[in-house]
């Protein structure tokens, strides 16, 4: 199972969706959506922009858990 810790990060940075999607200029949608975990596909381009905007690695916001 694949995990995204963007809520994590988004709270310990108490970070905002809304301000997300302004600075970032990523959906409100897929913003929810990869925030709450219910996303099926995220496009490459807004991995790579999530990241950027966090300065995180792929790695640091997604990993493969065990179920």
């Amino acid at each position: 199972m694949i995990k995204c810790n963007l809520s994590r990060i988004m709270g310990e940075r108490r970070l905002k969706v809304a301000d997300v999607v302004k600075d970032t200029g990523i959906n409100r949608g897929t913003l929810d959506r990869i925030y709450n975990e219910s996303a099926s596909r995220v496009e490459l381009e807004v991995i790579e922009q999530l990241c950027r905007y966090l300065n995180v690695t792929v790695g640091e916001l997604y990993e493969v858990k065990d179920e």
